[in-house]
């Protein structure tokens, strides 16, 4: 049995590893998990194989619930070994398959940067820029009801806080945040910060230095791989007119409500 990645697209952590996977031509076996649909409840989805193609084939729910002992994507399954995380993950496949020097440096203070931002990355930025699809797709979604404006509002206050220090700590005057060249940090910096993007909350506009950033990294990883794995961030409209579950509302709308208050 070779590698298998359990991911949905609609997850940051998700995207990352697909992106990394592809760009470093690791081969795998794409195991598409509906995020929002039966994985969530643990609810058992029909039958069927993963597909090579992100949203092609049945979900594999299921079978991500007995990979993942946390029951969550991504999830990793190379023969009889299953991993959970997304950065555990990025670090297995940068070693197992030797990918070039740059993603995880092998010179000590650059791999230290790279573990400094990931380390800074959940209480900043990954704290606030997801809300944003929460609070003007997901939670009405949901519930039924739209969210105060206030809300955005002040995940917005956030974020503009979390990007002021990414822009003045980490990435100065720099092309990339550890130096000349694309890392780990970059690239899970980038499917983080494009999630607000796919709501309308364009980050990027009146921040060059960030739009510069972003513009170096997508041409890093390949332009034609990098709007393909944010295909469905970049159209998420489609999201509001998918059919749910009532149990499924049922249950997930007051946990929905807390997480924003």
């Amino acid at each position: 049995m070779g590698l298998e990645l359990y991911l949905d697209l609609l997850s940051q952590p998700c995207r990352s590893i697909y992106i990394f996977a592809r760009r470093n031509n690791i081969p795998f076996e794409f195991k598409h998990v509906e995020l929002f649909k039966d994985s969530v409840l643990g609810k058992k989805p029909a039958a069927g194989s993963g597909a090579e193609q992100p949203r092609a084939g049945p979900s594999n729910s299921e079978g991500a619930g007995k990979v993942s002992l946390l029951k969550k994507v991504p999830a990793l399954k190379d023969g009889d070994f299953t991993l959970a995380e997304c950065t555990a993950i990025l670090l297995y496949l940068s070693r197992k398959y030797n990918t070039p020097d740059h993603w995880y440096p092998s010179d000590i203070q650059k791999r230290a940067r790279v573990d400094e931002y990931l380390s800074w990355h959940h209480a900043n930025i990954r704290a606030n820029a997801p809300k944003t699809m929460w609070i003007k797709v997901l939670i009405p979604l949901f519930t039924g009801q739209p969210l105060p404006s206030e809300k955005l509002q002040e995940v917005m206050e956030g974020l503009s806080t979390s990007l002021k220090q990414f822009e003045e700590r980490f990435l100065q005057d720099k092309a990339f945040i550890i130096g000349s060249e694309i890392s780990l940090a970059d690239l899970v910096a980038i499917v983080e910060l494009m999630q607000p993007v796919g709501v309308g909350c364009d980050i990027f506009e009146d921040r060059p230095r960030l739009m510069e950033w972003r513009r170096r990294v997508e041409d890093a990883v390949g332009k034609e791989l990098f709007f393909q794995a944010h295909e469905m961030i970049l159209n998420i409209k489609e999201l509001s007119n998918i059919q749910i579950d009532p149990q499924l509302k049922e249950q997930l709308a007051p946990v929905l409500m807390k997480m924003l208050k």
